[in-house]
């Protein structure tokens, strides 16, 4: 069969995935977002489910006034024993840390910590023996791959750090993943940086703790050198071998919007590419160590048809799965039914690293419209599409001293600009609409029949490469004033 990659479209980034049983399981990273660490599942690769979230208690992560891009980094999840583990991050506290849960689709726990520095840590369970893993120095301030075995019951090292490997020499070595297979131990890495120089390397030794062997044809996996290509960024990925015994590995990648128009503000997503194992033990990855938009294979039967949702509402989505808050929200501000969303605003806007009254679904795909009726009895109310708290695109209803108004608003960087206004009279609704390109957004106010048009903005602008960051755009629904109020309904969001 054939599927296409992105295999998880948006705002996804750094998956990490296992399988229990005929079920895969996957997580990605959330950084200022709430709850953290979206879980997802699937039968074959690459169909996936979201069913759930790590952390959903305040208690679990610390939030509070975390800065775009901070919180929540590259998350693990392994299986032992019947227990599911996920550990990851609080880069914005410096702490490593894990939860556990018996039950996938249930809370998750406490976190337990790990005195150990640097990101991205893993889990490996052998023979009784748990060993943590991250980037950064060891106790002795060796840099590079960092290993310690601990217990698993409290976090307790039971062993010093010690750095096990260096990598291949490329900058921002992180995400390592250890596997044992045919009796050789495979300790798997990204560097380059999560941009445009990302890359997957890998060694291999004998021993869990070394020394390790670097595979002659690092990196087995990079697009680093495909100018021109849409498919950019590939690297941080995890191993998973299938019930047929061929061997995938699910990793991170982003689309930039043109074939020479290096910019990408849907994040970074996830993607599927087929590992191959050679007779001398070393693998390969992808198409001459490339991931492409689509791959043809005989690994995945051909009556698995690869499933792509179009169209997102309030009633064919689920506010605990697919919406999200930024930061940990003041939850008596949101009243969430089935066909509609109230909201009360406060003084934090969305220019501050707070909890403005927010919720948003992530911007799935390049080409897009994007509507909703907004009834407002005071303050301000609308859509923004949101990449951090200086460039964000809003399409809202204003109450002024004479009526309401629909405004557009371009927040970029320091420039913050009413761009265009709309009175409204004393009608306190509106029909909002966003379209959405590769290269535009347009804004629009639907009214007697027919589209106003307010102005339109570059996408890039709320990219990566302008505001830097490690985020994508979500398409939020915001209040914002003191004592403000507004009501959300007939929303609905449509890929093209």
């Amino acid at each position: 069969m054939k599927f296409n990659n992105p295999v998880i479209k948006g705002f996804y980034p750094d998956p990490s995935v296992c399988k229990v049983e005929d079920i895969y399981y996957l997580i990605c990273s959330s950084f200022q977002y709430f709850p953290g660490v979206p879980i997802f599942e699937s039968k074959d690769l690459i169909n996936w489910k979201q069913i759930g979230h790590c952390l959903t208690r305040e208690s679990q992560i610390q939030l509070g006034k975390v800065g775009s891009s901070g919180g929540v980094f590259a998350p693990t999840i392994r299986h032992n024993n019947g227990r599911f583990y996920m550990t990851t991050t609080n880069d914005t506290t410096h702490q490593n840390f894990y939860v556990w849960t018996d039950d996938i689709y249930g809370e998750w726990s406490e976190p337990i910590y790990v005195d150990q520095g640097g990101i991205d840590p893993d889990l490996y369970f052998e023979d009784e023996k748990v060993f943590f893993m991250s980037n950064g120095k060891d106790d002795y301030g060796n840099g590079g791959i960092v290993q310690s075995e601990i217990d698993i019951e409290t976090g307790d090292k039971l062993s010093t750090s010690r750095s096990i490997w260096q990598g291949t020499g490329g900058r921002y070595l992180e995400s390592p993943h250890m596997y044992k297979i045919n009796g050789r131990y495979y300790l798997m890495a990204a560097e380059g940086g999560t941009e445009y120089g990302h890359m997957v390397t890998y060694a291999r030794g004998e021993s869990i703790s070394g020394p390790f062997e670097a595979y002659p044809n690092n990196p087995v996996l990079t697009n680093r050198n495909l100018g021109g290509y849409e498919l950019q960024g590939v690297g941080h990925g995890d191993l998973i071998q299938d019930n047929e015994g061929n061997w995938w590995m699910l990793h991170l990648g982003f689309r930039q919007i043109g074939q020479w128009l290096t910019y990408h503000h849907l994040g970074r997503e996830v993607f599927l590419t087929p590992v191959t194992f050679g007779e001398d033990g070393w693998f390969m990855a992808g198409y001459k160590g490339t991931t492409l938009t689509s791959f043809e294979t005989e690994r995945i039967s051909s009556h698995v048809i690869q499933q792509e949702k179009k169209t997102f509402t309030f009633e064919n989505t689920d506010w605990n799965l697919d919406w999200c808050y930024l930061r940990h929200p003041v939850t008596e501000n949101y009243r969430l039914e089935s066909g509609k969303a109230e909201l009360k605003g406060t003084q934090v806007t969305l220019d501050m690293p707070e909890s403005p009254t927010f919720i948003g679904i992530r911007q799935r795909d390049f080409n897009a419209e994007i509507s909703c009726d907004v009834q407002l009895i005071s303050g301000e109310a609308g859509i923004t599409l949101y990449l951090d708290e200086n460039h964000h695109y809003d399409l809202a209803v204003r109450k002024e001293e004479n009526g309401y108004k629909v405004i557009e608003r371009l927040n970029i960087g320091d420039i913050k600009s009413v761009e265009h206004e709309v009175d409204l009279g004393s009608e306190n609704h509106a029909t909002l609409i966003i379209r959405a390109t590769n290269e535009r957004y347009s804004f629009l106010l639907h009214t007697n029949g027919k589209d106003i048009l307010l102005g339109t903005a570059q996408t890039r602008y709320l990219s990566s490469e302008v505001a830097g960051g490690f985020t994508g755009v979500l398409i939020g629904l915001y209040a914002y004033g003191e004592g403000s109020e507004a009501e959300f309904s007939r929303f609905r969001c449509k890929y093209l």
